[in-house]
């Protein structure tokens, strides 16, 4: 570099340095957005994928590659792709599934209002047809699987925001039977409370920026698959479309699956010991919360034993819009989000955030009422987690 000039060796200087020969302890970021190789010869075997790693983010980074390899060893897959937000890879997951005009997917009625949104606004542009259904019901699933012969299933292992449990390994008898597939959307239980492709599931999906990531500071999804087939379109959609997960956001998720055992210890213990609390608050008319819902068996068998989740949902017995805000704008610790699993307690209102598109009727069908508030716990003391949300209701 001695012969050039200042400006020369102001952009050259210290770049495309060796790798070291020891192998760091924690995975670096890796923040190029291309790879240089020592020939053209060399660089044409890559790009037809006859040798090297890496020749443009878009088609794969060393970051982003060791959270999808973390996730593939945790969900006991086959491959993983990451992508930039957990709506990204549902849609992936459900592209896989090789839709076509006329094919029918059957989604759980109690899903993410955006995934309802996805399903009709994008996949029904296309001509793919969305139907719903009750996943708790396992006879009528079944008969309308029968009539409808479905592509795909989609439900939630955990639904949103009533905490329905799954009984993923019979939904999945059923699906295969009739020749179709099912996506779960992991993203409430996480990986540490279930894995659901061990239960028969196809796919299983994550909107990482919740547990995962765990801190309220990264977005990203992931899909995790059972059959190494499945890659090509998984990875394909990353790369055309364009949802590609940013190396910083990998990085910072994967640091987050480190501590994910031990923060939903404390999360699930201070949601259990949250709803017991509030099972006989006088201004509740219903908690929602899994292990009070006499569904033991389902529990145990879908969730890891004694745990029932970090979430919790609550119906006010003033059942308003106002009573739910007027609680919300009260609490003094926790926090107004609409997001869930991150350290800090969160709050939302179903109503009007992740189900605001649906019609009321709808949400009343469904039993989203308009003073129906989801609580995800934290790892917070729980004792000053019950104080803020008792005097909070006092005023509610």
């Amino acid at each position: 570099m001695s012969d050039f000039s200042i400006n020369t060796k102001l952009v050259h200087a210290g770049e495309r340095r060796k790798a070291p020969e020891g192998v760091p302890v924690a995975t670096p970021i890796y923040a190029a957005a291309t790879y240089t190789y020592d020939s053209m010869e060399q660089m044409e075997r890559v790009f037809a994928g006859d040798g090297g790693d890496y020749v443009y983010t878009r088609y794969g980074n060393p970051t982003v590659d060791a959270l999808q390899e973390a996730l593939t060893t945790i969900e006991d897959g086959k491959v993983s792709v990451a992508y930039a937000s957990g709506m990204a890879a549902i849609h992936a997951a459900l592209f896989a599934c090789e839709l076509s005009p006329g094919s029918i997917i059957l989604a759980s009625q109690d899903l993410y209002g955006a995934s309802f949104d996805l399903l009709y606004k994008i996949f029904g542009s296309l001509g793919v047809k969305t139907r719903t259904a009750d996943f708790n019901d396992p006879e009528a699933l079944e008969k309308q699987i029968g009539e409808l012969k479905p592509r795909v299933l989609l439900a939630e292992t955990i639904s949103n925001p009533l905490l329905k449990v799954c009984d993923i390994e019979r939904v999945a008898e059923i699906a295969h039977a009739n020749g179709a597939r099912l996506i779960v959307d992991n993203t409430f239980a996480s990986p540490y409370l279930c894995q659901p492709l061990s239960l028969g599931a196809d796919f299983s999906v994550h909107s990482a920026t919740k547990y995962l990531s765990g801190h309220a500071d990264a977005i990203g999804g992931i899909v995790v698959s059972n059959d190494e087939a499945d890659y090509l379109a998984l990875v394909s959609v990353m790369k055309l479309v364009g949802g590609v997960l940013s190396v910083w956001e990998a990085h910072q998720i994967l640091r987050g699956i480190k501590t994910l055992g031990l923060r939903l210890d404390r999360q699930c213990a201070n949601a259990q010991i949250l709803a017991e609390a509030l099972a006989g608050n006088e201004r509740i008319e219903k908690v929602y919360y899994p292990k009070l819902s006499g569904e033991k068996e389902l529990i145990k068998r879908v969730l890891r034993e004694d745990f029932g989740g970090a979430l919790v949902s609550i119906k006010l017995k003033n059942d308003t819009k106002e009573s739910a805000w007027r609680f919300m704008d009260n609490l003094k610790l926790c926090v107004r989000a609409t997001s869930l699993g991150d350290v800090y307690t969160l709050v939302s209102h179903s109503a009007s955030s992740s189900h605001r598109e649906l019609s009321p009727k709808k949400r009343a069908d469904l039993g989203i009422t308009d003073s129906l508030v989801r609580i995800s716990v934290g790892t917070e003391d729980i004792k000053d987690i019950i104080a803020d949300i008792e005097q909070a209701l006092l005023k509610s």
